[in-house]
């Protein structure tokens, strides 16, 4: 029986690769194969996974297909060789040595449990990045607890809105539920995307606080500029128009399109505008389809609006404790 397939998409990471599948290496759960998707790199990544022969395995794609299409090849993958579960993993993180065990043991016991996250600490700091993700009434996701210190107030495990791409473990049965990531979101709230059709499909997510993994925060995206505002810019609408139900939608949009104006304001302040004009323009023209998904979404949907009211965060997110 194959337990858990691995799923670490890569993309340039050669100088990050080596530290993030040693560390998954190191697992104390053994029943587990490690898959690289080779997305498109244009440096040393070829080299060091070379350098790994058969201990993992590794998926060459021509070009970039970002975080979603990436993590869709390695759950094909995983899906066609009838892995139990699915895990996905930053190249940019480290995971502690019972990482894998922790997040097997809770979907073992609930059978509910679609999806489990980590807690995730921000490398060589003591603070966290993320201990699950939020959805709030004005459209924002966020990630809980991110730049606080982490002194145990986050220890208890929970059910939470969203699981972090960079460090989850998936059940096999919810990709053939409610489908895989959306690939139209290329890379940035992809992650909140899928977790917000599991809630709507009946599963549940859970936060585990005794699966530890350290992030290199941004380490990636770091490399990519003005990517991210583009990609947050047009990511935020899809995500709210093609989720939300219709009696919270409107209930919500008046809060979404204030939050909307911030970022467009703050983006003429603090520069990017381009590319978040050029995200916007890019969320109107895939909005018809996100429109035509919806539907498909929404009668699936299993819970009620008053338990996504539960779910979410109420008002605007808090400011991360850098």
């Amino acid at each position: 029986m194959n337990r858990v397939a691995i799923i670490v998409p890569n993309w340039n990471g050669a100088d990050l690769l080596k530290s993030c599948l040693d560390s998954l290496l190191k697992q104390t759960f053994k029943n587990i194969s490690i898959i690289v998707v080779e997305n498109g790199s244009v440096d040393n990544s070829t080299k060091v996974l070379d350098g790994y022969g058969k201990k993992i395995s590794v998926l060459e794609q021509p070009k970039n297909l970002g975080f979603a299409g990436g993590v869709n090849v390695g759950i094909k993958f995983a899906l066609n060789n009838e892995f139990d579960y699915v895990c996905l993993f930053n190249n940019d993180a480290i995971a502690s040595p019972s990482w894998i065990q922790n997040l097997v043991r809770v979907l073992d016991e609930e059978d509910s449990v679609g999806i489990v996250t980590s807690k995730i600490l921000i490398s060589d700091t003591g603070k966290l990045d993320s201990t699950g993700d939020w959805y709030t009434t004005t459209g924002m996701p966020f990630p809980r607890g991110r730049g606080e210190k982490d002194i145990g107030q986050y220890d208890n495990s929970l059910v939470v809105f969203g699981a972090s791409g960079g460090a989850s473990m998936y059940r096999s049965s919810l990709f053939k539920d409610i489908g895989l990531f959306d690939e139209d979101f290329f890379a940035y709230y992809e992650d909140v995307d899928i977790s917000f059709r599991a809630q709507l499909a009946g599963w549940t997510v859970r936060y585990e606080p005794s699966a530890v993994v350290y992030h290199k925060l941004s380490a990636t995206s770091n490399k990519l500029g003005y990517f991210a505002i583009k990609q947050s810019a047009r990511n935020f609408w899809l995500l709210f128009i093609k989720n939300v139900p219709q009696q919270l939608l409107w209930k919500w949009l008046p809060g979404v399109f204030y939050r909307y104006g911030r970022m467009f304001a703050a983006r003429i302040v603090k520069g990017g505008f381009t590319a978040f004009l050029s995200g916007f323009l890019q969320a109107i023209a895939l909005t018809p389809k996100k429109i035509a998904e919806r539907g498909v979404i929404q009668k699936k949907r299993k819970v009620t609006n008053r338990y996504i009211e539960c779910l979410v965060y109420k008002g605007k997110p808090p400011v991360a404790k850098h």
